[in-house]
């Protein structure tokens, strides 16, 4: 906090104490009414505060172990989940098919931005591969299953990435997929707001409409991503269950705060991680 001038030329009896009883050039120069004097007092201030705080140092590169580190556990995101064994292995049917292009007014281009979508939800590459160390954890509850990856990318492609995550709720608003035997699948993209967090954000949510052994159904999924220089996270949460938002705002929250940990250098604390 600033200290105060005293103002109009009047000097108060308790600081005319004090004055009295300094001895230093500069106690005298604070205490003497000059209107210089809240200047001296007012420079001298904030160099004592930096000489007292630390500099800012640069974030730490991810390392295999930190990525690790980064990762959420089932206690983050609250509720009833479970850590999956092997959420490598997961790949919906209902992603697999060719985006019809005939319903694009714009052609093949934005056909085939829709195609890396549900290409990149079915081998979970949202943002690309990772140019450096990364990590993966998967977690399942009932019928629904969150998988959560964090990395660090090259900056060009990440910066890259981000934005044609931004552009797809109106590029690929809705359209057709085509699957295997001729089934066809409607998809709807629209934006979903996510926690203020990180450098750069992106919320998708997305809704494949098909059938499944010659049943409807409908599979949900909550998309989100996060940019922290040149690492990232991205969040997939749902299934035909149906997405819980809260659940992946909490992912989204706690992910943030660990990787901007591992960032300075520090190990998260042991879950559930806290936000201060």
């Amino acid at each position: 906090m600033r200290p105060r001038s005293v103002r109009g030329g009047r000097t108060a009896p308790r600081l005319l104490a004090a004055c009295a009883a300094a001895g230093t050039l500069l106690a005298t120069a604070a205490c003497s009414g000059d209107q210089g004097a809240p200047a001296a007092r007012e420079t001298a201030a904030p160099a004592r505060q930096a000489e007292n705080s630390p500099s800012p140092s640069p974030s730490a590169k991810l390392t295999e172990k930190s990525a690790r580190e980064a990762l959420i556990t089932e206690a983050d995101i609250e509720e009833q989940w479970s850590k999956a064994k092997d959420p490598q292995s997961w790949r919906d049917s209902l992603l697999l098919g060719q985006v019809d292009v005939a319903e694009f007014l714009t052609g093949k281009s934005d056909a085939e931005e829709c195609q890396r979508l549900v290409d990149a939800l079915y081998d979970d590459t949202l943002l690309g591969e990772p140019s450096g160390p990364s990590a993966l954890a998967g977690f399942q509850q009932g019928e629904q299953r969150l998988l959560y990856q964090v990395g660090a990318y090259d900056s060009t492609d990440l910066e890259k990435s981000m934005k044609w995550l931004g552009a797809l709720p109106e590029s690929c608003d809705t359209f057709t997929l085509t699957g295997e035997g001729g089934g066809r699948r409607s998809v709807e993209v629209v934006e979903s707001s996510l926690p203020k967090v990180g450098e750069a954000r992106q919320g998708l949510s997305v809704r494949v409409k098909g059938e499944s052994d010659s049943q409807p159904v409908t599979l949900s999924l909550d998309v989100a991503a996060v940019r922290m220089g040149t690492d990232a996270f991205t969040v997939m949460n749902g299934g035909v269950g149906g997405a819980d938002p809260s659940t992946t705002e909490n992912a989204v929250q706690q992910g943030a705060h660990r990787l901007q940990e591992v960032r300075a250098g520090r190990t998260p604390a042991p879950t559930p991680s806290t936000i201060e």
